[in-house]
């Protein structure tokens, strides 16, 4: 009976996956369908899939499309005030006629940001300033989406938070994940230059080669020399730059508040002057899209409440008559545009549940734990590989499974299976390896992330595109992963 559910799972998945990719049905009634026919076969009742996976899941992602809502709500009210159209133009005129060194530098700005940033909120607040750049340059909105994404993840494999659980649930020393981590952010790198190149070619530039060639192997050069420079340098040195840094942070954060009330009371006297109206936007304007991203990077703010706040600074920094109509425009017009993205949001939260289940106290229902989950931990113990060779192969033939919450996702059962293969004997290491590096095709391709359904609804791109246009690269990326993975671990 569990192998016939087994196989029933595994087409399911399969069939679901191949009409996504196909087109034959769109992701906003496959995922809610996948989910409903998993929890089913997995022996959940019908009633409790009605109520634990559709009704709960629809709800299992609401802070993600609460704040997607919020951040749509900023985005319309930048372009009816016009202030994304002229940010575009700006930085039009100052980018100059080298597309790839802009694409290179907001990547590195990105990964910068997403070492310490996290959660769809920020991810919609640098996107809002780093679209329309790159977009003013002539890259095609797929690039865009694609420089944003490689850029996300580099960040996100440097961000130290997200290394918790490998040392929770792995029990390994932060040095081990880091070193590991800085190989998965070189290949990433590497593999981000390459797909900027291809990129613009496609997109029509002219590049020039050489050039690029040389520009590339400085930049990696850079940051080797940085990398050895930091870590050579006595603790001592270490401690006290820390502590510069520590105090320059504060008072970056003093003056940053205070220009946003002087800027706020700035533009509540000219209000009050009735200095406003015309075509042309104050200064102050072009810095509605930085206040919540100040307030949320330097300040700890609330997502939704940093998004409000933006909406209120915007309101005032570009007031003049009809302003009020505008914002309230602006707000019901955020939502609709938001709506795609909100509704796929519920179609994974339902996915979530029938795999992972509801959360919360379920034992009284389900006293063995969650049927989905158990029927396919045992069959993922299978897989456990005997030697490096077998690890690598196995895993890049497996690494789809990343995709569309399958078992080697990590924010599907990527870490129950961690578990499961740590008890079963597999080093903990290589199990970090295995997960960092398929997860390059989570990361980055899965169609059923927020953020890259967030993406490609703002860029009026579909999803499934977006799958089909990286996933050479993640996949290549997670096959160069498991190589250097067996030979440091196994």
């Amino acid at each position: 009976m569990q192998t016939l559910q087994i196989v029933i799972f595994i087409l399911i998945f399969f069939s679901m996956a191949a009409a996504m990719l196909t087109r034959k049905l769109p992701a906003l009634l496959a995922l809610p369908l996948m989910a409903f026919l998993i929890a089913l076969v997995g022996g959940v009742s019908f009633e409790q899939t009605l109520s634990l996976v559709v009704g709960q899941g629809v709800l299992r992602l609401h802070p993600a499309y609460v704040i997607a809502i919020f951040g749509s709500m900023l985005s319309v009210l930048m372009q009816k005030t016009r202030v994304a159209e002229n940010l575009i133009k700006k930085g039009a005129e100052l980018s100059g006629d080298n597309p790839w060194i802009i694409a290179v530098v907001i990547l590195l700005l990105i990964a910068l940001l997403f070492t310490s940033l996290g959660g769809l909120g920020a991810i919609i607040m640098v996107a809002t300033i780093a679209l329309p750049i790159m977009i003013s340059v002539g890259m095609s909105p797929m690039t865009v989406i694609g420089i944003f994404l490689f850029g996300l993840s580099m960040g996100g494999i440097l961000n130290a938070g997200n290394w918790a659980l490998y040392i929770t649930v792995l029990d390994l020393e932060v040095l081990q994940i880091r070193s590991f981590a800085l190989v998965m952010f070189a290949l990433l790198f590497v593999t981000s230059l390459i797909y900027i190149t291809i990129q613009l070619y496609r997109d029509g530039h002219d590049l020039k080669l050489k050039k690029i060639v040389l520009i590339s192997i400085s930049f990696l050069a850079g940051i080797a020399a940085l990398l050895l420079i930091w870590n050579t340098l006595p603790s001592g040195v270490r401690e006290i730059a820390g502590k510069i840094g520590a105090l320059s942070g504060k008072a970056v954060k003093f003056l940053i508040l205070a220009g946003i009330i002087l800027a706020v009371l700035n533009n509540l006297l000219r209000i009050l002057r009735k200095r406003t109206g015309g075509d042309v936007l104050h200064a102050s304007a072009y810095f509605t899209p930085l206040v919540p991203l100040f307030l949320i990077l330097l300040f700890n703010m609330n997502f939704i409440a940093a998004f409000i706040c933006g909406l209120i600074y915007g309101f005032i920094a570009t007031y003049k008559k009809g302003a009020l109509n505008t914002l309230v425009r602006s707000i019901f017009e955020g939502g609709t545009v938001a709506m795609p993205a909100v509704a796929l949001m519920m179609g994974i939260g339902m996915l979530l549940n029938a795999i992972m289940g509801p959360g919360g106290d379920i034992s009284s229902l389900y006293p063995q734990g969650w049927p989905v989950l158990n029927l396919l931990q045992p069959v993922m113990t299978g897989l456990v590989p005997v030697n490096g060779f077998l690890y690598v192969l196995i895993f890049t033939l497996a690494a789809p499974l990343a995709l569309y919450r399958g078992p080697l996702n990590l924010w599907g059962m990527g870490y129950g299976l961690a578990a499961v293969f740590l008890a079963a004997g597999m080093p903990g290491a290589a199990i970090m390896g295995l997960l960092m590096s398929v997860g390059m095709l989570q990361s980055i391709s899965d169609p059923t992330n927020t953020h890259n359904v967030w993406l490609a609804n703002e860029m009026q791109v579909d999803v499934q595109k977006v799958l089909w246009n990286t996933l050479p690269y993640t996949w290549a990326i997670a096959i160069a992963g498991l190589l250097i993975a067996s030979l440091m671990f196994y």
